[in-house]
């Protein structure tokens, strides 16, 4: 007889201690995950947006999804955002993430998932940055963060975990606060020359890789002649660039259909031009060597975000905690277990 699994809870503490330090390994599972999501062994079903008419700027996002192969699992993330919170001295981003069992369908853990999230959007960036840049030749070595909260400390934190070093390193923020904060953290980090920019033209001007981990709404960022230097873009926060920049460059995403929605940069240009010629390709297709990165054009990549990545990075933090002995179990969660009682 099938037993109903125990039910578990890992804290963020135990995410941080599972994953800090194994930035390369994380890259690894998530470049693991993009193939089994190529080779057709995920369920990926569209995120659900929860808005609040009197809140326009929040949301909660629910991400479902179920991987096979040595992941093995199914699962749903729950993550909020909610701008204001900076501003009241708390993370934008709050999140928990759901494991169920693949066999029975029970739910097994609910993990903090703020830093599975960072850890999953950060390590599909850098593996993007390192395949895209190799495929056009030199990496890149001045690099530009525009927004500079937790999902830009953590792409860096990737990129130096993938081999990445930068002999100049640019910040804007709108915050000048944040963006001084930033230029701290560089520098704890860093041995490169780090610049605070007084405008997005200057930083996107002299950077030969630009990250954008902003919590823009719409396209702030409009002149296709920044990019005529022909940088790499990690095009993180997915609404930042208007659609005749991408239409302008070669582009990447992460899954062709879950892009092209919400009024992603990539969906305006759908939009625009009516068509989805400008995309040239899925991080899949790269890795495989379906198509190839340019050297003579804008290389963009914008990562919708899915929610087979957080569960690979999950199911990994889950099996490092148990493997500790520090799993904690929460008895009798599931109780009615017998038909009739």
């Amino acid at each position: 007889m099938t037993q109903a699994p125990t039910f578990s809870v890992i804290s963020g503490a135990q995410v941080h201690a599972a994953i800090t330090g194994r930035e390369e390994q994380v890259t690894r599972m998530i470049e693991a995950a993009y193939r089994l999501h190529g080779e057709g062994s995920t369920v990926n079903p569209d995120s659900y947006f929860l808005r609040f008419p009197d809140r326009p700027s929040d949301r909660i996002i629910a991400l479902p999804a179920s991987v096979k192969g040595d992941v093995d699992v199914h699962g749903i993330k729950w993550i909020s955002s909610f701008p204001g919170n900076v501003a009241n001295g708390i993370p934008r981003a709050s999140a928990v993430l759901i494991l169920n069992d693949a066999e029975t369908g029970y739910p097994f853990a609910c993990l903090e998932s703020s830093i599975i999230s960072a850890a999953r959007t950060a390590a599909s960036a850098a593996l993007a940055a390192a395949v895209l840049a190799d495929g056009r030749g030199d990496r890149p070595r001045r690099v530009g963060f525009i927004g500079v909260g937790l999902i830009a400390r953590y792409v860096h934190t990737y990129l130096a975990g993938n081999g990445f070093t930068f002999d100049e390193l640019g910040v804007f923020d709108l915050s000048a606060e944040h963006a001084e904060g930033f230029k701290g953290y560089l520098e704890r980090t860093e041995k490169g020359e780090i610049t605070i920019h007084d405008s997005a033209e200057s930083l996107i001007r002299s950077s030969d890789l630009i990250v954008f981990a902003t919590v823009a709404g719409e396209p702030h960022v409009t002149d296709p002649a920044w990019f005529a230097h022909d940088p790499l873009v990690l095009h993180v926060s997915l609404r930042d660039l208007s659609p005749e920049i991408i239409l302008g460059a070669y582009n990447i995403v992460d899954d062709v259909e879950h892009c092209m929605k919400a009024n992603t940069s990539p969906h305006l240009a759908e939009q625009k031009a009516g068509h989805r010629d400008f995309v040239a390709g899925t991080l899949y297709d790269v890795l495989t060597g379906a198509t190839a990165p340019p050297a003579d054009k804008p290389v963009i990549f914008s990562p919708f975000g899915l929610g087979v990545l957080d569960l690979a990075v999950a199911r990994y933090v889950y099996d490092q905690v148990t493997a500790s002995g520090d799993l904690t179990t929460i008895p009798d969660f599931f109780h009615e277990l017998k038909r009739y009682g």
